[in-house]
């Protein structure tokens, strides 16, 4: 099984999507500051994941949901965007 994870940073709720076969350790490694990309945005709070069968498909996923409109609407989904 592969998974689509949201994280959400705790230190300015920022918003991250990635995609790993082993989602507890991968979360353990953003949080332990071993992703560079993350590092400077700890700690992070799973706010959900999908399940996909194959690493193709969790990969098309990931890439699509971090264009900018499919950003912007997890974020609304998730509550990361201020209602004006």
């Amino acid at each position: 099984m592969y998974y689509v994870y949201f994280l959400k940073s705790l230190k300015n709720s920022d918003l991250y999507v990635g995609s790993t076969e082993n989602l507890k350790q991968r979360i353990g490694k953003h949080n332990a500051g071993k992703v560079k990309s993350t590092k400077s945005y700890r700690p992070w709070h799973l706010l959900g994941f999908e399940v996909y069968n194959s690493r193709s498909e969790a990969v098309t996923r990931e890439r699509f949901l971090k264009t900018g409109q499919q950003k912007e609407l997890l974020k609304k989904k998730f509550g990361l965007v201020a209602k004006w």
